[in-house]
């Protein structure tokens, strides 16, 4: 007997060793992640919030599509944030608070009324006062997720709606302040409640052992799991306090699906299904929330409505059973609609090609993990209904130009800034909006033609003792020696020499010889540092056909080329981000505008003035079949060899833009750049340029009249003369022989009247 003892002791002691190092373990697993850094909070990426003054260019239609955007609901009574009404062209709206970088924002009722096009005013309806202007909340147009892709809005306890703690405690755990984990008298009486109900109506589990199944364990139904979930709950009861387990429960349970982001956290699921904090939802609402936890799939109120109002009212019923609310209120509840705005898809990163390149940038001062888990808030440059209209063009003018013969296959490129701050407001880097893979805008490599005809002339310009806007240039046949006999013979695009001509008709209609022989002479070198000093980092090949646009750059490097060209030579770097903002409100980083002169603003100012020229009379002309000429465009068509690229860059007072057309396999598209990518370009900017070019010349640049049958100065009496911009002491000298008939005739005429009239 004294063995069997011995034994039993002994394999008691093992038992109660393992047990106690298991339930240390417990210990350890429970208090690490609980009392650490309890989840990892996705970066949230947001659009450049509009802002709203009178005669900014938006209509009624616009806006509502805006307030749809951002989650705002139709309620005729603005009874919470994020609500609105229409009535006779105005717009009433409850905005909804919001911390930006700079300012925290409260909520305001607003009445927005519109004339013409445009906003009339905006009215404080609080107080009737006329507001110059007010900041919409911005669209939230992704997230950075960490490998488990969840997402969830924390929570304090204390501003946590009484109604939702007190409806959870009624369905869930009504003893949750009395026990110690696990509550036998809960199982018991949710086996009584659901045997006399015929089927699962509640639940046995505490708050505490919902909150370890879901932060600690899997899905598995086993028996063990239930054994570590009753020990892990004691345990967390034991080691934190009521208070702070219900406001971790809060956020972490699991409340539905977004897309591949699980909604988890009662803050988020409130922005989920009704659009708006969880501080402003009404009892109704709260009861929907509630209702389902019991199970986010099978109540999901899109999918089954009926199914989650018949667990509201129990939910509600409940509540009234236990005193939390009266009958009135009962009633009134459930007598309310579910109120469920439509599947907003908060996670879905809705433009992958720009929100690639916000990460791209972010990744040089911030680790992926900083990204994915510390729920930093990044304020970008992007303009929703910039990026929405290109993406829209874009969609609708390659099907057009794939119907030609021999066009087809063609994907895109394109990115759209704002002229005067570098701010990149759209970007596409496929035809497919939502496409995620290969982002052309920034790793497309391609040759870019004609492209880089300004930087050559723009080169040459800085040297007016040799070349001014209206020197005389050679467009003809021309050999380039090359190494071991291979010579370059250039063509241009029509096989046709034009003879001399001047340097801006040269450039205007994009001669290739004439081009050919001021790059040579100005020197490959120098054009190439040019193109360094607009902003283009890549080596590029010293070869003459980098005069003709060989050497490939992507459409990313081609705007900020051009960007530096819109900007008057003053070079401003592409920014995709304005703020970074940590979850607490803190500013981690911003990114200025910076600006510095890189380029001969005067020699910029004559290519600009040539560049204009493109659009009335050159390549680009067809633009104003479209657009209205008082705009001025300026802008350049690019054309590779068989048509494999189509390029065309340009800007307007407001926006430049850049467009590639080509097929992925490099064959040929079939497309000029004036035929294919002005054609994409040209219905973009009619949708969103309108203020016209303004190219201010530096001091040190005089206009001078020449007449252009000699190139010899002029006056404006003389037929066809013509008014340039030349760097000071670089005009020509001479007079033209008009200038004397000019005067001729004005005496004559002068003659002619005097002896008519006297």
């Amino acid at each position: 007997m004294s063995w069997f003892k011995k034994t039993l002791l002994y394999c008691l002691g093992i038992f109660m060793f393992v047990f106690l190092s298991y339930l240390g373990y417990l210990d350890y697993t429970v208090r690490k992640q609980f009392a650490g850094k309890r989840w990892s909070i996705p970066a949230r990426v947001y659009a450049n919030p509009v802002e709203l003054y009178a005669g900014h260019e938006l209509n009624a239609k616009q806006f509502e599509h805006l307030l749809e955007q951002l989650n705002y609901r139709r309620d005729y009574h603005l009874s919470s944030q994020g609500t609105y009404y229409l009535k006779n062209n105005s717009v009433y709206l409850k905005t909804k608070s919001f911390t930006f970088w700079d300012t925290r924002q409260e909520s305001k009722s607003l009445k927005v009324s519109f004339r013409g096009g445009v906003i009339d005013r905006i009215i404080n309806l609080a107080n009737s006062a006329e507001i110059a202007i007010h900041r919409m909340d911005p669209v939230q147009i992704g997230s950075f997720y960490p490998t488990r892709k969840e997402d969830r809005i924390l929570i304090k306890l204390e501003e946590t709606p009484d109604y939702l703690i007190k409806g959870l405690l009624a369905t869930e755990d009504r003893d949750f302040y009395r026990h110690f984990g696990v509550s036998f008298k809960a199982i018991a009486r949710a086996m009584w409640a659901n045997l006399k109900a015929g089927g699962v109506v509640q639940g046995g589990s505490t708050i505490t052992q919902q909150l370890v199944k879901n932060f600690y364990l899997t899905s598995e139904r086993s028996l063990w799991r239930k054994i570590n979930e009753a020990l892990m709950a004691l345990i967390l009861e034991y080691r934190f306090d009521k208070d702070e387990i219900l406001e971790a429960y809060l956020n972490e349970i699991y409340l539905g699906q977004d897309g591949a982001s699980a909604v988890h956290g009662f803050g988020l699921a409130s922005e989920f299904y009704f659009g708006r904090p969880l501080k402003n939802l009404p009892l109704d609402q709260i009861a929907t929330l509630v209702a389902l936890v019991r199970g986010p799939s099978y109540y999901d109120p899109r999918r089954y409505p009926e199914r989650a109002k018949k667990r509201r009212s129990l939910v509600l019923d409940e509540m009234h059973r236990l005193g939390y609310i009266t009958k009135k209120q009962l009633l009134s509840a459930k007598q309310k609609p579910l109120a469920i705005i439509a599947r907003a898809h908060r996670s879905a990163n809705r433009y992958p090609a720009f929100m690639d390149l916000v990460k791209r940038q972010l990744r040089q001062e911030y680790r992926e993990e900083d990204l994915t888990s510390e729920g930093l808030r990044i304020f970008t440059t992007l303009d929703s209904s910039v990026q929405d209209s290109l993406q829209r063009t874009i969609q609708h003018k390659l099907t057009q130009l794939e119907r030609r013969p021999r066009t087809d296959k063609l994907e895109t490129a394109a990115i759209v800034t704002r002229r005067e701050s570098g701010e990149i407001v759209a970007l596409a880097g496929s035809r497919h909006a939502s496409s995620a893979g290969f982002n052309r805008a920034l790793d497309a490599v391609r040759p870019i033609g004609s492209l880089i005809k300004p930087v050559v002339y723009l080169t040459a310009l800085q040297y007016p003792d040799k070349y001014t806007i209206t020197s005389t240039i050679s467009d003809r046949d021309i050999e380039i020696k090359g190494p071991k006999g291979k010579d370059w013979n250039p063509k241009n695009y029509d096989n046709v020499e034009h003879g001399d001509v001047e340097l801006h008709t040269a450039l205007s209609h994009s001669y290739n010889l004439a081009t050919v022989r001021i790059g040579m002479d100005i020197g490959i070198a120098r054009t190439a540092k040019t193109l360094r000093d607009l902003g283009v980092s890549r080596e590029v090949d010293l070869f003459p056909s980098f005069l003709l646009g060989a050497s490939p750059l992507t459409p990313l490097e081609i705007t900020q080329m051009y960007q530096t060209l819109a900007g008057d030579g003053f070079a401003t770097p592409l920014r995709s981000i304005r703020e970074v903002v940590a979850a607490d409100g803190e500013r981690l980083q911003s990114y200025p505008y910076t600006v510095r002169q890189t380029v001969d603003p005067a020699a910029t100012y004559i290519t600009n003035t040539i560049l204009q020229e493109v659009m009335t009379e050159g390549t680009g002309r067809s633009a104003y079949l479209y657009l209205p000429k008082e705009l001025g465009l300026a802008g350049k068509t690019g054309t590779t060899n068989k048509l494999r690229d189509s390029w065309f860059a340009g800007f307007s007072g407001d926006y430049l833009s850049v467009v590639w057309i080509g097929r992925d396999d490099n064959k040929p598209s079939g497309l000029t750049g004036s035929s294919g990518a002005l054609q994409v370009w040209n219905e973009l900017m009619k949708q969103i340029a309108r203020q016209p070019v303004d190219l201010i010349p530096p001091d040190n640049i005089e206009m001078q009249w020449i007449d252009p049958t000699n190139g010899l100065l002029a006056n404006e009496h003389c037929e066809g003369a013509r008014h340039y911009p030349f760097i000071r002491g670089s005009a020509p000298t001479q007079w033209s022989p008009c200038v004397e008939t000019a005067v001729d005739k004005a005496k004559s005429w002068f003659n002619n009247f005097l002896q008519d009239n006297f």
